[in-house]
């Protein structure tokens, strides 16, 4: 027992990992109790029993081992960390538990195991209960086994793998152990239930007795598919939706059956349960001998050892290219066709082996394939078949589609025959999605050729594949293709669709009878070679085909879109004449042949009538215009009757059913008028109508024929002109560019040059669609025609053809279709399929095999010359068609040569090979590509940017899509070498943005991609953390961190915070728009706002023509597909995203080097590409590809709806600053004047909305745009210049002028003279307006600089430079000689010249009288000079009409430097001059020299620019305040003294608080570490300066409404320099102390009066950071002890607190500083500081405080919301009396309200606060009015003193016996004393009282508050200036009694009353 007791006596987890079995047991009951009352599953108790759950599995006491079971069961079940211990439970589950002979113990083993299932650890358990069968104890073989079963049965196939099961069964089967074999057995059984028949494959190798049981129980099982009956804990959600459907199978069989349709499908591919097996060294070694021997045995020997291996159902990946090259030998050349077949069975056998591994060497045996089916014998064709067949499941159509294009003009019917019968099975193997248009429509034209072969074999295999292929995509997408043919053949089209469709649904019904009830495949045991196996009913099926879908009928036969032309026949002139009479006038009809012209006109023109009020539906249009010709016909001579003939031909065309036959009858007339210089017109229009009515294609080509064919060249000239024009408004679609380039080149060898000049014309139209290599077909041509062809090339080049506006509304059929097809034609742009038309070279066979050793040979120079001949090769042939034989095998071997010469080389052939072949080139990625990526990991650069312009030139003609398909990018990306990572991954970085989509296969780059995160390699590192964002744009958030799940722990962490690092550059989805919101504006480019910088908002653009252009469609038809439904909705939202943070994170990447710097001479290629990466979140994705299009149209269409959008979205205009800043930075750089324009129309909008949100340009932004804005100053277009310069002064507004100042100094040193000499100008006008405070770093050295320039040798430079020098002059006086120091004779000479004849009079002395009006005369105006300066200065004058032009508005002429005009602040009109009658100042009254009314009112100098330069009144504040900050003491407390006089004007400073507190911390932190190290600086004058503006933000923070203005960062600021000023012991020496004591009170009013919530956050946000840097102890404890001020401020602030904000800041806080780094810091305050203040809200705020934590993302990670639950269960008592204690007094006031009740609520308050001193009533006096808190305040005050007499002297009571004051004569003195600039002697070294509350005073007034301050010592007056008022003075003024009282008092009657008042105030202070 005494051992009892000491174990009993230990906790519970101590009791668990006991010595003593029985302390074990009953510790692990205990930990079960404790485990069920734990309360939430991430409690921290739980974390306590981790380490000891293994213990309790693997306990050595049977007994306790089993509780153990029980507890770990449980802990399991409700912990929510007991997935981290998951694989070491299970093994040792595996190990000490399924071995155990109690059925409990193993049954709890198993039931832990489903539990780890259930909690998301499938894998961990399955991984080790796998390794758990190799075991050689039958026992815990058997309890894996159970538990596989159980976990599958109940979880299902998706979360148990199958793969790895399977594997196992086969070893499982083959124990001795009969227990093992039984269990086995169950399992496979159930394996079966989930994946079917495909199970079979894997058991082949299992014993026939074995497998026929198996079989037996089978067919046994019920026929429902199986189904998940236990769920994932994310699975939850499904566990309802499984009730209730079993529920409804309980109901019947029919609903039963309902149910369990579709519930599980097995994907599980028997292909990867196949163990690979590798074949290639199992070759024999003479095999390559012998496959080429002469003998046809040996050669039989070779293939029939291949074919053997090939049987293996599934290959080991490998390098079989010389075994294909091996067969594709004997296939093409053997003529023993028993060999041949062999040869065709084994590439059969090695595709159906590698699947998707075999596409490498598809493209090099799909050709000799097909040609081989020029062979006839059965089983030749039967072979090549199913080689075709295994061929396509390993790669895609669209790699196919070329060689089956060349065979398709095959001579030999057979082979045609073959392939058009294996395009019908692929069309039937393939889904929609996977047959574009682009893939179909080559195809289809060979197909229709096909359809009109004179062999039938050849037109039923054509009618099988267009049937398959419109069976599969629609009748909706094939009609368009089918427009040429008949009714007959499309109708046997249909047939042939509905036919294999309806076989396809037969076979379907027929296989799903036969098989069993789990959907066992028919065979599946040996895969078969065969066809008829592998593609069942035709074909496999990949995907349904579209029309084939359940609950989709097949869509309704209709007529075909026909083209007009086939849809009547020609009539003879009897039947014109008869269907014409029907329709026409008689006397019509008559008067057409009338020798009378009179009377034919008539005719004609009740002609044209009768046509024009027509039935189109009815109108006889072949009749008509044939019934023209009747005699005199269209020999007419009179042209007003011709004219009106074909007027009539043009709108018979229009508006009738107009057909080809129709068109035929007249177009030989239309093109012979085309000359016709009256009638041309006329014939023209017909002409348009006619190609409207009949297609441009057609029309075209007739009319180009008929013209030449004629000898007129007037005629020739105008045909083309109307075509290059038809072009335009129709389009390029349909035009056979091969027959135009003939009549093109016919035109060209005219002998009249206009018909030349008309053929170049055309062929620039012709260019905008077909691009650059439309230039090849005439490069034989003579030089000089050649130069104009190459002149007019130049000026379409960049240009987007415009969309067609005619053609497409016309057509009755199949609208629809061709409204799709016209779109697809304008995206790909025209250019991509007539390129496809262009006339390319079969190369292959001028590849000869010479030239393949050559290039194989030992000897470098001998393979060099092989280069050579292919190079020159492809650059004779020009454009080349994609067959190249032998080539690309053996330039591949050239890329890994080890001559770097040759390799270059090669690359070098391979971009040739791009520019000819096109994008055709796509076949040849897997052989060449791959290769050429891994030339990107060569060691020397040369070679790596080689290879870099070879993938870019590739990657354009194939795109990058087709690179990221296959495992070829993954393995590349998965090798040791930095090199290659690097440029692998910074390609993926470049390219993965710009697509659209991504395939599948983009997951197999994940892991490797994982793995360069962690490379040893920096450069690796940083480009995989780059191309981060692009994988998660694709792949998704989800799917990248599931695959970093399965990295290692320290790996996972570290991937996992670079993927959350990367989440932030994601874009987030913009809410879809309505379906009638109008799509993004593309505004013209000449409309351009004349006045940007004006406030009325711009007109919105126009919206964007493509959507502006669609037609109507008929009702109930959809207007657009789906995709174009997207594409609207997309381009609908919002164009920029806010991304919060974004901007802060790309400053800091540039600031720490991770990114390049955006400074370069010219654009580069990296930087543009770094610049397309970083906007990509932070505009839509359609904008980002508006933004980086090469179209300079598609960057105006960007910069319109940039205007369109500016004023709706402009916060997040603002967060994507500085990427804006930067791409406008690349436009500025274009030479297109459009684009420049449009650029500088957005930036002179975007600037004033900046200034109007009050926002400033930090330094990245301002870097990065206002150095190249510069560079366009010396722009030589005037307009550009001129809008440079309106923004150069724009952005005065949001940017510093002294930081500007250095800009224009830099571009004062350009070698362009223009630039120099705006930049001076520019220069001059900052001074003029802001002083020589602007020249930065130092005025001396800055002009120094700017004189330099008077000896320029350009005469606009050095007029620019003295200008600048007058403009110093005007500022500083003669001082200005003594600044730019020595100059030559000349130059200052000159200088003196010019400032003689232009300076205006130097400022005058503070001191000296004012000027007399009338001596500062202005010069008259003059439309080229200014009105200071003499016309002869052009430069200057231009300079000022531009900034006149772009003022805002016009405002009075601006003050004299450092002044503030108060009553601009107040109104924009001109100053008052006169004083008001009712002041008439006495000498005794007014003591200082000059009023600041008298300064303000007298005559001032203008400044030079005196009309353009005048800011508005919120400018010149902005002006003042940056003089506050000014590095010269005297500037400084100037501003200081205008700012004052700010102040006291009510409704002034509002919206500047931030910026003059900015300011004035700015310049506390200059006198601290600047002027007191100065030793030329007089102390005095310091201790002045720092008293000023702490007098500025006291009075500043005294007007409540300015004070909770304050910004959160702005408070930061002032905090940390208030106590650095206290902290700093130089301050202290200052007058005794007296700038500390001030700067004392200043914080304490900053705490106390400024917005609680936003300086508890600064203080939060300071504290964080003094406790993270190295800052002293000191100021850490002076943060803290201003928090705890603040907390004593919670009992009455509380209520005025954001808490939503208030908790967001201490969530942040904590999760920096969590409680036990707070515990672990050396001084326990921090801690304690934190916990008070939680305490204290929660303490105020009760449990609703928990509702508060709305703005924390993730409440647990900081502990917050763990803190605040604590102390709700601790502390409810202190809620509920705080709120006992607030309605108590509530109660009390509302009976001091009362009459009746007063006297009694008085004595309650004062015995409540007797008892609770420490309770603020503050917030509750707020409440009553005025005179009573006076009243209470009293109360309070008598009572106090009576309690405690001795305490100290009484209260300061209100003056006895004196009656309030009048409020008018108070508001009047008040004003007249700040106006007058009074100023009391003040008290020589009196101590600063500490500063307290005015509990016995009436509050201030609302329109002016004035807060009471202590009296400072007295200062020095400044130099020159009159005396300014300080706080001090003004906080002794009377307090204004309330407002309310104003109305009782008697107005004030005379003078002497008021002057009586103003005495008494003055003797009172």
């Amino acid at each position: 027992m005494g051992d009892d007791s000491e174990w009993m006596k230990l906790p519970v987890n101590q009791k668990c990992e006991h010595k003593v079995w029985k302390a074990r047991l009953h510790g692990y009951e205990e930990a079960i109790k404790l485990f069920r009352g734990i309360d939430g599953e991430k409690s921290p108790e739980w974390d306590k029993f981790q380490p000891l759950i293994v213990k309790f599995v693997t306990d050595s006491n049977a007994v306790a081992q089993l509780k153990g079971l029980e507890a770990a069961l449980v802990y399991v079940e409700n912990a929510h960390v007991a997935a981290r211990t998951a694989g070491e439970v299970v093994s040792g589950v595996v190990c000490k538990v399924f071995n155990q002979p109690k059925a409990r113990a193993r049954e709890l083993g198993t039931d832990i195991c489903l539990m780890y299932v259930e909690k998301e650890k499938a894998e961990a358990v399955q991984e080790n209960l796998i390794k758990g069968l190799e075991n050689k104890n039958p026992k815990m073989v058997c309890g894996c086994v159970e538990t596989l079963h159980r976990a599958l049965s109940e979880f299902g196939c998706k979360t148990v793998g199958l793969k790895a099961v399977v594997k196992a069964l086969p070893r499982l089967f083959e124990s001795r152990e009969k227990a093992v074999r039984d269990v086995a057995r169950g399992l496979a059984v159930e394996v079966y239930r989930w994946m079917g028949g495909a199970l079979r494959p894997a058991l082949q190798g299992v014993s026939p007795v074995l497998l026929q049981g198996l079989e037996d129980e089978w067919a046994r099982l019920p026929g429902a598919p199986a189904t998940q009956t236990r769920f994932l804990r994310s699975q939850q959600h499904l566990r309802d939706t499984a009730l209730q459907q079993h529920q409804q199978a309980e109901a019947g069989p029919h609903q039963a059956h309902g149910v369990g349709t579709g519930q599980c499908v097995p994907d599980v591919d028997p292909f990867e349960l196949l163990e690979p097996v590798e074949i290639l060294s199992k070759l024999p070694k003479d095999f390559h001998d012998k496959i080429e021997a002469k003998k046809w045995q040996d050669r039989k020997e070779a293939l029939e050892a291949l074919a053997g291996l090939v049987k293996s159902p599934r290959l080991e990946v490998g390098d079989y290219g010389d075994v294909v090259r091996a067969l594709k030998k004997v296939i093409a050349k053997d003529t023993n066709v028993m060999l041949v077949a062999l040869a065709v069975k084994c590439v059969s056998g090695l595709a159906s082996g590698l699947r998707k591994k075999f596409s490498t060497y598809a493209g090099h045996v799909v050709l000799t394939v097909l040609e081989k089916f020029k062979e006839k014998k059965p089983q030749v064709v039967q072979a090549l078949q199913e080689a075709m067949d295994a061929i396509f499941l390993t790669t895609s159509l669209q790699s196919l589609s070329e060689d089956v294009l060349v065979v398709m003009d095959n001579k030999n019917p057979s082979v045609k025959q073959q392939a058009s019968l294996f395009l019908a099975r692929s069309f039937r193997a393939s889904s929609p999605s996977s047959l574009p248009k682009s893939l179909l429509k080559p195809l289809f034209a060979a197909l229709i050729k096909h359809v009109n072969d004179s062999a039938p074999e050849v037109r039923d295999a054509a009618f099988d594949a267009l049937g398959s292929a419109m069976r599969v995509v629609g009748e909706r997408v094939v009609n368009p293709f089918l427009a040429d043919l008949d009714k007959l053949k499309v109708d046997k089209i249909k047939e042939s669709a509905a036919s294999s469709g309806g076989g396809e649904e037969e076979e379907e019904k027929s296989v799903t009878k036969t098989q069993p009830p789990a959907g066992v495949p028919a065979k599946t045991a040996q895969p078969s070679n065969k066809a008829a196996e592998v593609w069942p009913a035709g074909g496999p099926r990949k995907a349904k085909p579209g029309g084939a879908g359940k609950g989709r009928k097949p869509p309704v036969p209709r007529e075909p879109a026909v083209p007009r032309g086939l849809q009547e026949s020609e009539l003879s002139l009897e039947e014109c004449e008869e269907r014409a009479t029907a329709v026409l006038p008689a006397s019509c009809v008559q008067l057409l042949g009338s020798t009378n012209w009179k009377e034919r006109l008539a005719s004609m023109e009740d002609y044209l009538q009768a046509v024009e009020q027509m039935d189109s539906s009815q109108m006889p249009c072949q009749a008509l215009v044939r019934m023209l010709a009747r005699k005199p016909g269209w020999k007419e001579t009179n042209f007003q009757v011709m004219q009106l003939k074909l007027r009539v031909v043009e709108v018979v065309a229009r508006r009738g059913s107009f057909s080809r036959v129709a068109a035929g009858a007249v177009l030989a007339v239309l093109v012979e008028r085309l000359g016709d210089g009256k009638c041309g017109g006329s014939a023209r229009e017909a002409l348009s109508s006619v190609a409207e009515a009949c297609s441009l294609a057609w029309t075209a080509e007739q009319v180009v024929s008929m013209a030449f064919a004629q000898k007129n060249p007037k005629n020739q000239c105008e045909a083309l002109s109307w075509l290059a024009g038809a072009m335009k408004e129709f389009g390029f679609a349909g035009i056979n560019v091969q027959t135009f380039i003939v009549h093109i080149k016919t035109a060209l060898g005219a002998t009249n040059p206009a018909v030349r000049t008309g053929a170049v014309a055309l062929l620039g139209v012709v260019f905008l669609y077909v691009g650059p290599p439309l230039r090849l077909f005439f490069q034989e041509e003579k030089a000089a025609l050649l130069s104009q062809i190459d002149t007019e090339f130049q000026k379409m080049q960049g240009q987007t053809p415009p969309a067609p506006s005619r053609g497409a509304p016309k057509r009755p059929g199949g609208q629809e279709e061709e409204e799709q097809q016209e779109e697809e034609q304008q995206e790909e742009g025209g250019a991509g399929v007539v390129v496809d038309l262009l006339p390319r070279t079969d190369i292959s066979g001028q590849i000869s095999a010479a030239m393949m050793s050559k290039m194989a040979d030992k000897n470098w120079k001998v393979r060099k010359e092989g280069l050579d001949e292919v190079a020159s090769v492809i650059s004779e042939a020009k454009l080349i068609l994609p067959s190249l034989g032998d080539l690309p095998a053996a330039l591949r071997a050239r890329l890994t040569d080890s001559n770097k010469i040759l390799v270059q080389q090669t690359l070098s052939i391979m971009q040739q090979m791009a520019s000819a072949m096109g994008p055709a080139l796509k076949q040849h990625i897997k052989t060449l590509g791959t290769p050429a990526i891994t030339v990107l990991g060569d060691s020397k650069m040369g070679v790596r940017a080689a290879a870099r312009a070879t993938l870019s030139s590739w990657e354009e003609q194939t795109g990058f899509r087709a690179w990221l398909e296959g495992e070829e990018l993954a393995a590349e990306l998965g090798r040791e070498n930095p090199f290659l990572r690097q440029e692998v991954l910074g390609w993926l970085a470049a390219s993965l943005p710009a697509l659209r989509s991504a395939p599948p296969d983009l997951q197999l780059c994940v892991p490797a991609l994982y793995s360069c995160a962690e490379d040893r390699n920096p450069d690796v590192r940083k480009r995989a953390q780059e191309a981060l964002p692009a994988f998660i744009t694709h792949l998704g958030f989800d799917r990248m961190n599931k695959a970093a799940a399965k990295l290692k722990p320290a790996s996972r962490d570290q991937v996992v915070a670079l993927l959350e690092k990367a989440r932030v550059f994601m874009p987030a989805k913009a809410p879809p728009a309505k379906p009638t919101a109008p799509p993004p504006p593309a505004r013209p480019a000449a409309t351009r706002p004349s006045q940007p910088s004006s406030e009325e908002p711009e007109p919105r653009a126009e919206p964007r023509p493509k959507a502006a252009g669609k037609p109507k469609v008929h009702a109930g038809k959809k207007a657009a597909g789906k995709a174009r439904e997207e594409e609207e909705q997309e381009c609908s939202g919002p164009i920029f995203i806010l991304l919060p943070g974004g901007k802060e994170l790309r400053a800091r990447d540039e600031r720490n080097l991770k990114v390049l710097k955006w400074n370069f001479p010219s654009p580069r290629e990296e930087c543009v590409e770094q610049l397309k990466v970083q906007m990509s979140p932070c505009v839509a994705r359609w904008m980002l590809e508006e933004l980086f299009h090469h179209d300079f149209q598609h960057h105006i269409r960007a910069i319109s709806c940039m205007i369109e959008h500016l004023e709706q979205e402009q916060e997040a205009v603002i967060s994507c600053l500085d990427v804006l800043f930067k791409w406008f930075t690349l436009r500025l750089s274009e030479t297109n004047s459009s684009v420049l324009m449009k650029a500088v129309d957005f930036l002179k909008l975007l600037l004033p909305c900046l200034a109007r949100m009050d926002y400033h340009l930090n330094e990245l932004e301002a870097s990065a745009f206002i150095p190249y804005l510069i560079l366009k100053v010396g722009e030589s277009k005037d307009g550009v210049r001129k809008d440079v310069r309106s923004i150069l002064s724009m952005l005065c507004k949001v940017y510093p002028a002294s930081k500007i100042f250095p800009f224009l100094m830099e571009g004062a040193r350009s070698k362009n003279s223009k630039q120099r000499a705006e930049c001076l100008e520019e220069l001059g006008c900052l001074v003029e307006l802001y002083g020589l405070t602007v020249c930065q770093p130092s005025a001396p050295r800055s002009l120094k600089e700017i004189a330099v320039h008077i000896s320029d040798r350009d005469a606009c430079v050095r007029n620019a430079a003295l200008n600048t020098m007058v403009a110093v002059y005007n500022v500083c006086g003669e001082q200005i000689y003594k600044l730019i120091g020595h100059l030559s004779d000349k130059d200052m000479s000159m200088l003196a010249e010019r400032i003689k004849r232009s300076a205006k009079t130097p400022p005058v002395p503070s001191s000296a009288p004012p000027p007399k009006h009338g001596e500062d005369k202005a010069p008259p105006p003059h439309p080229n000079a200014s009105v200071l300066r003499k016309p002869s200065e052009q430069t200057a004058s231009k300079l000022r009409q531009i900034r006149a032009q772009s003022a805002e508005q016009q405002t009075p002429p601006p003050p004299a430097e450092f002044s503030l005009d108060v009553h601009l602040l107040e109104q924009s009109g001109s100053p008052i001059r006169e004083m008001p009658e009712l002041y008439q100042p006495s000498p005794d009254l007014l003591q200082t020299p000059a009023s600041l009314r008298s300064f303000l009112s007298r005559p001032r100098p203008l400044p030079v620019c005196q009309e353009e330069l005048r800011p508005s009144p919120a400018h010149s504040i902005n002006l003042v305040i940056s003089q506050v900050a000014s590095g010269d003491v005297n500037t400084s407390m100037q501003a200081l003294e205008q700012m004052q006089q700010a102040l006291r004007r009510p409704g002034v400073m509002e919206g500047l608080s931030d910026q003059l507190l900015l300011a004035c911390c700015l310049q506390l932190h200059l006198a601290r570490s600047s002027h007191l190290a100065n030793q030329r600086t007089p102390r005095p004058l310091v201790t002045q300066l720092c008293s000023r503006l702490l007098d500025s933000m006291f009075m500043l923070l005294g007007v409540p409404s300015l004070a909770c203005e304050v910004s959160v960062a702005v408070l930061r600021e002032v905090v940390e320099e208030l106590l650095a000023v206290l902290l700093d012991p130089n301050v202290a020496l200052l007058d005794q102390g007296s700038v500390l004591l001030e700067a004392n009170q200043v914080l304490s009013l900053l705490l106390e009066k400024t917005n609680h919530t936003r300086i508890l956050s600064s203080l939060l946000v300071l504290m964080q950071e003094s406790l993270e840097s190295s800052s002293t102890s000191k100021f850490s404890e002076l943060v803290m002890k201003c928090v705890w001020r603040m907390i004593r401020f919670l009992p009455a602030t509380v209520g005025d607190l954001d808490l939503d904000q208030t908790l967001l800041a201490l969530h942040n806080f904590m999760m920096v500083f969590t409680r036990q780094r707070l515990r672990a810091l050396t001084s326990d305050l921090p801690y304690r500081t934190l916990k008070t203040l939680l305490h204290t809200l929660y303490k105020f705020t009760g449990p609703q405080i928990l509702e508060h934590l709305s703005l924390v993302e993730d409440r647990r990670a900081s502990g917050l919301e763990t803190h605040l639950k604590m102390l709700l269960s601790a502390g409810p008592r202190d809620a509920s009396l705080y709120r006992e204690r607030h309605e108590n007094i509530l109660k009390i006031f509302n009976k001091i309200t009362s009459q009746e009740n007063c006297t009694q609520g008085l004595s309650e308050l004062a015995v409540f606060r007797q008892h609770h001193a420490e309770v603020d009533l503050t917030p509750y006096l707020k409440r009553v009015p005025a005179p009573l808190q006076t009243l209470v305040q009293q109360s309070l005050h008598t009572h106090t003193s009576k309690r405690t007499p001795a305490a100290g002297g009484p209260a300061p009571q209100p003056s006895g016996g004196e009656e309030p004051k009048p409020s008018e004569y108070q508001e009047s003195a008040l004003r007249l004393l700040q106006e007058s600039n009074i100023q009391a002697p003040l008290p020589s070294k009196a101590p600063l009282p500490s500063k307290a509350p005015l509990p016995s005073k009436a509050p201030l007034p609302s329109k002016a508050p004035l807060p009471s301050k202590a009296p400072l010592p007295s200062k020095a007056p400044l130099p020159s200036k009159a005396p300014l008022p300080s706080i001090s003075m003004l906080s002794r003024a009377p307090q204004l009694p309330p407002p309310h009282q104003s109305r009782l008092e008697p107005a004030a009657s005379n003078l002497d009353d008021l002057r009586k008042k103003l005495q008494r105030i003055k003797e009172k202070h």
